[in-house]
């Protein structure tokens, strides 16, 4: 029996995004952040634990909007501002003490370069990890593939298209290391 295009999605092939359970599964994921924008902040959490499968501490500023939501994995005390964008056609996995500041965007969807593939309307997705204590400035972009080490800071603006390691300082259109963090930065 030949794999479904969700199969195939979730294992990291090409597939087809316009099939009919992937649509359908993006519809339900679309009008459940709808309602989740529209809520009043006490009633976000609900809505939230039916749009991403479990309750989670995590406040997510509205609007939000994503793909699924069953592939997004958020850790404890995670903060998000406006406009956060997830593009979850494979996981997303965000760790503990994650801020993430206005119009952010975590894009695990891609398409093929060969335009004849993308008129076919192929696809691909590719996991993003976000390590523990790390901070997304403004207008952040990750691109499918990523992993972001614990304690780094992405600074604002940035397009992350390759792995940045933990603990340092990174920033730019490639995003590069511009600097490690030290054990005890003093904020005064």
């Amino acid at each position: 029996m030949a794999p479904t295009e969700k199969q195939q999605m979730l294992a990291g092939e090409l597939y087809q995004a316009n099939d009919p359970e992937l649509t359908a599964e993006r519809l339900q994921a679309k009008q459940l952040c709808h309602r989740y924008n529209q809520e009043p902040v006490q009633l976000n959490k609900q809505v939230l634990a039916e749009l991403l499968g479990y309750e989670t501490d995590a406040h997510l500023e509205a609007p939000f909007r994503c793909d699924y939501g069953y592939n997004i994995r958020l850790g404890r005390n995670c903060y998000a501002n406006y406009n956060l964008t997830i593009l979850d056609c494979a996981p997303v996995s965000i760790g503990d003490n994650v801020f993430i500041a206005p119009n952010v965007v975590l894009s695990t969807a891609g398409h093929p370069v060969e335009a004849q593939a993308r008129i076919a309307g192929w696809e691909f997705a590719r996991p993003i990890t976000i390590g523990d204590n790390v901070w997304l400035g403004a207008g952040v972009l990750v691109m499918p593939g990523v992993s972001i080490g614990a304690g780094t800071t992405i600074g604002a603006g940035s397009v992350v298209t390759r792995d940045i390691p933990a603990g340092v300082v990174a920033a730019g259109n490639p995003c590069r290391v511009l600097r490690e963090v030290a054990a005890r930065e003093s904020y005064e």
